[in-house]
């Protein structure tokens, strides 16, 4: 099931389409970092969209997050807990759909979701099926296959624009599994226009569902140019309501990144921020 490719000191599995009851087949990349050890344990981080995350040859953009690279630098000098990085595949034509909460959509108003359903999302989300597979399936064969640390202490969730809405969702509807997400130009407008109906259903499902502060941690943020300028009054919107919640800078973090825009190399360049605040 799987094969083996190289990245700078460290390695990369790839399982080809891990099959689901939940969803359609899709290729998961193991990263594990320089001299894994069956004799050690490791952290967990998840990360969506998994085709981006290390090799900017193999993207359809020619960009990557350089998510390996990066977390061997900061595992070397002792900054972050020694962490596996599970890349979920994401599949083109689904993504909106597995990574749109289906629990903010059923908050919305019927025409809003009649309109998201036929113009955007093409049809109801996924998102709770796409994360029973990440819980109940591929978590499971991660920690049977690789020496883990299995607590939610040391399961983390990570992605950008839908992936950062879905590593959202994931925190808040599985507590007792993720301790950690990092969520990177989340895109709340959850559409390519801005508009206050969608981020303020994801606004009210947070408001309910957000999970302890006592024993999470929550990592925001967005940039300024290109689909990052939409971002900023809704990342204020929510950043109340985690202050609301009770999270504080022990917990939570939200920054803005002027200059950068909604693209793989921008992730990378701060990369290292997030991987330190949920990893350390």
């Amino acid at each position: 099931m799987c094969s083996s490719k190289k990245e700078a000191s460290s390695r990369i599995e790839h399982v080809e389409a891990f099959k689901s009851q939940y969803i359609p087949a899709r290729n998961i990349d193991i990263w594990l970092p320089q001299n894994y050890s069956e004799d050690k344990k490791y952290n967990v981080l998840y990360m969506h969209d998994g085709q981006m995350l290390y090799d900017s040859t193999a993207t359809w953009n020619g960009q990557s997050w350089n998510a390996g690279e990066t977390m061997q630098k900061m595992m070397d000098a002792k900054r972050i807990k020694e962490t596996i990085i599970v890349g979920i595949y994401n599949i083109a034509e689904l993504r909106t759909i597995e990574y749109f909460p289906r629990k903010a959509f059923d908050l919305l108003e019927p025409e809003i979701k009649d309109s998201l359903s036929q113009e955007l999302l093409k049809q109801e989300p996924e998102s709770d099926h796409y994360l029973k597979f990440i819980v109940q399936e591929l978590k499971p064969y991660i920690d049977s296959v690789y020496s883990t640390n299995r607590a939610k202490e040391n399961t983390f969730v990570a992605g950008s624009s839908m992936g950062g809405l879905i590593s959202m969702y994931a925190i808040c509807e599985y507590p007792d599994v993720f301790g950690a997400a990092a969520c990177l130009s989340t895109h709340w407008p959850g559409s390519f226009e801005s508009n206050i109906e969608i981020p303020t259903a994801f606004k009210r499902y947070m408001e309910a569902n957000l999970p302890s502060p006592e024993n999470h941690k929550i990592y925001f943020d967005y940039g300024t140019e290109t689909l990052d300028a939409l971002y900023k009054p809704y990342q204020l919107m929510v950043d109340s309501v985690m202050r609301k919640k009770g999270f504080t800078s022990d917990n939570w973090m939200s920054k803005e990144f002027v200059g950068h825009a909604h693209k793989e190399t921008d992730w990378a360049k701060r990369l290292h921020i997030p991987f330190e605040f949920i990893l350390k």
